[in-house]
C-alpha cells in the first residue's frame, strides 16, 4: 500500500514539473509513512515542505499543486488533505484495505517477503568472541542481533553468508595457554599466583583436568614454550566447540568460521601493509608504522605495526576486510559491541585505502545487556570467572525469551534483563504475550473445525463485515507488515519487529476480549475466522525471522 502511494505521489510531482507548476527538483526519497494520529489518515507525505526551499514557494501552495495533478487508477484514495506546514494526509478507502487481505491468505509463510535486496551478496560477521572463555549474555545480545539482521536481510531477497572470526593469534592466546599450564601443574599439587593477565575461571581446571585424564604428568617437565604453546591449542579448540554448541542452542548458526591465522600465512598481513606503503597509505617514523588514516577523516593515524614489530589489531582488521571483499561481498556488516565506537574511523578509512566505498561496510553498534538478578546487577568478567554465562540463562529462562527480549530495544540502547520476568507466563513478559496470541488463534481455529465449520478462504469470505475499528486497526496493521520488514532490513534494525508484534498481539488479545469470533452469524463468523487466520499467518512469519518459535498450545 505504501508502494502505490509513492508512486501516486511521484506521478503527481513529475506532472507538476512537466506543467510548469514547480521546477525540476532533487529530493533523496519521497518519505511516505503512517501518520503519528491515524485521524491524520492513513499515510502522510512531506514532500511539499521538502520542496519548498528549491521552489521557493510556500509549502502548502505546493501541496495544492500537487494533490491537483493526483491520478488514482486503482481507484484506492478515499480522500486526501492538507494538515499542518504541508503534510499531504491520504485517507484509503475501507474496502481497499479489506481486499488486500487475501494477499496473506494466498502467500502465507511467503507474506512479508521481497526481492528489495535484488540477490545482493552480503556477509554478515558477528560474535567473533576470543576463544578464551565460554560467551557471556554480553555476546548473546550481538548474537541474535546479527542473526535475526541476517533473517531480514534473506528476507528482502539478499544472498547472506554469516561469518565468526576466530581471534586465535596474539597474546590473549598465549594468557590462555598459560591459564592452563598454571591450573595443571596446581592439580598435581604445586603452589601457584596466579597472574592478572591469566584466567582464572572453572573451566580452565576442567580443561586442565582433561589433559590430565588423556595424557598424565608428561608436561611437568617439558619445554614451557612448546608446552604453553600445545595448551593454548587445546584449550582454544576445546572453548571453540563449546561456544558453537552454545550458539546452536541458542539458535545460531554460522556459514563460516575465519581463524585469525590465515591472515598471516604467507606473510600476508606483511604484503598488504608493504603495498599501502608503496601507494602512500602507510608511513614510518622510523620505529612504528603508522596508517595515515587522517586522510579519510579520523581524527589521528593510527599504528599498524608497534616497535616491537608485532601488528595491530588495525592491521589484522584491514586485512580480514581485504580478504572480505576478495570473496565477492558487495556490502559487509560488521556487529560489534559499543566500547569499539572510536574504532569505526579508522576501520572505515581502511576500507577506503583498500579501494572500496565506505558506505560497503555497516557497523552496528551493540550496548550491554544489565542482567539483573533481584535487582542487583550480575558481574561479568572472562578473566576473574565471575561472569554469567549464555549456557546459564538459556537453561534458566530458554532461548525464545532470551531472544525476543533481547531484541526489545535499539541495538546501540542499554538494555536490562529481568530473567525473573522472562520467566513468567504472563501479559508482563513481552515474548509470552504475542506467543499467546498465536496459541490463542490456534486454539479458536481448532474450535471451529471441531465444531464443523470450514475454514474459509477470500473467495468466499465478505469482508465488508470487518466495521469494528479494531478490526480495521487489525487489517491495516496486517496489510502494513511487508513495510515493517522493508523498513527493519533497510535500516538493519530488527528492533522494529518486536515493537509491531508487541503491538499488533495487543490489538489482537484486546479485540478478542470484546468480540466473539465464532457465532451464530455465519457471514460474520466466516470474515472473523478469515481475519484471525491471517492475524496468525503474520505473527507466526514475524517470529520465524526472530528465531522465536510460535506455539500453538500454551
Amino acid at each position: 500500500m505504501k508502494n502505490k502511494i509513492s508512486k501516486i505521489l511521484e506521478s503527481a510531482l513529475n506532472l507538476s514539473v512537466q506543467k510548469g507548476q514547480i521546477p525540476e527538483f532533487s529530493l533523496p526519497y519521497l518519505e511516505v509513512e503512517p501518520p503519528g494520529n491515524p485521524d491524520h489518515g492513513d499515510y502522510a507525505a512531506n514532500a511539499a515542505m521538502m520542496l519548498a526551499a528549491q521552489a521557493k514557494q510556500n509549502p502548502r501552495k505546493i501541496a495544492q499543486i500537487i494533490l491537483e495533478n493526483i491520478s488514482d487508477p486503482e481507484n484506492i484514495i478515499e480522500k486526501t488533505q492538507i494538515a499542518g506546514p504541508g503534510f499531504i494526509n491520504f485517507f484509503i478507502k475501507d474496502r481497499v484495505w479489506q481486499n488486500a487481505l487475501r494477499n496473506i491468505d494466498e502467500q502465507k509463510e511467503n507474506y512479508g517477503r521481497s526481492d528489495f535486496g535484488g540477490g545482493k551478496k552480503v556477509q554478515v560477521e558477528f560474535v567473533s568472541a576470543n576463544p578464551t572463555g565460554p560467551l557471556h549474555i554480553g555476546h548473546a545480545r550481538g548474537a541474535v542481533v546479527g542473526d535475526v539482521i541476517a533473517s531480514l536481510l534473506i528476507t528482502t531477497g539478499h544472498e547472506i553468508s554469516k561469518e565468526y572470526y576466530i581471534n586465535d593469534a596474539g597474546n590473549q592466546m598465549n594468557n590462555l595457554g598459560k591459564s592452563v599450564l598454571l591450573r595443571y601443574r596446581e592439580l598435581y599439587g604445586e603452589k601457584i599466583e596466579f597472574p592478572e593477565t591469566c584466567y582464572q575461571g572453572d573451566y580452565i581446571k576442567d580443561i586442565a583436568n582433561e589433559i590430565i585424564k588423556n595424557e598424565g604428568d608428561k608436561y611437568l617437565k617439558t619445554d614451557e614454550e612448546k608446552t604453553i604453546s600445545y595448551f593454548t591449542g587445546v584449550a582454544g579448540g576445546a572453548i571453540h566447540e563449546e561456544i558453537k554448541v552454545d550458539l546452536r542452542d541458542f539458535g545460531v548458526v554460522f556459514d563460516e568460521y575465519f581463524s585469525e591465522k590465515e591472515l598471516y600465512k604467507n606473510e600476508g598481513v606483511t604484503k598488504l601493509l608493504d603495498k599501502l606503503q608503496e601507494q602512500g597509505f602507510v608511513y614510518s617514523d622510523g620505529e612504528t608504522l603508522w596508517f595515515k588514516t587522517t586522510d579519510f577523516g579520523d581524527e589521528k593515524d593510527r599504528v599498524v605495526i608497534r616497535k616491537n614489530g608485532e601488528p595491530t589489531y588495525f592491521a589484522a582488521d584491514i586485512a580480514y576486510h581485504q580478504n572480505k571483499f576478495s570473496r565477492g561481498f558487495e556490502m559487509i556488516i560488521d556487529i560489534w559491541g559499543a566500547d569499539h565506537h572510536g574504532y569505526m574511523p579508522r576501520l572505515w578509512a581502511g576500507i577506503q585505502a583498500l579501494g572500496h566505498d565506505k558506505n560497503a561496510l555497516k557497523i552496528i553498534l551493540v550496548q550491554l545487556v544489565n542482567l539483573l538478578r533481584g535487582g542487583v546487577p550480575a558481574a561479568m568478567s572472562t578473566r576473574s570467572g565471575e561472569f554469567v554465562t549464555l549456557r546459564e540463562v538459556l537453561d534458566e529462562v530458554g532461548r525464545d525469551a532470551v531472544r525476543y527480549n533481547f531484541l526489545m530495544r535499539r541495538s546501540d540502547s542499554h538494555l536490562d534483563f529481568d530473567l525473573e520476568l522472562a520467566k513468567k507466563q504472563s501479559n508482563e513478559n513481552p515474548v509470552y504475550y504475542v506467543q499467546y496470541a498465536h496459541a490463542r488463534i490456534c486454539s479458536i481455529l481448532r474450535m471451529a473445525q471441531e465444531r464443523g465449520i470450514a475454514m474459509p478462504v477470500y473467495a468466499d469470505t465478505d469482508c465488508s463485515f470487518l466495521n469494528e475499528p479494531e478490526e480495521k486497526t487489525l487489517i491495516k496493521m496486517l496489510v502494513r507488515y511487508p513495510e515493517i520488514i522493508y523498513g527493519a532490513a533497510r535500516s538493519l534494525e530488527p528492533h522494529r519487529i518486536t515493537f509491531y508484534l508487541n503491538e499488533l498481539a495487543g490489538i489482537f488479545h484486546s479485540y478478542y476480549n470484546k468480540n466473539k469470533v465464532i457465532s451464530e452469524n455465519e457471514p460474520l463468523t466466516a470474515s472473523r475466522l478469515f481475519l484471525i487466520k491471517a492475524i496468525r499467518i503474520v505473527l507466526q512469519n514475524a517470529l520465524t525471522i526472530l528465531g522465536v518459535s510460535a506455539p500453538e498450545k500454551m
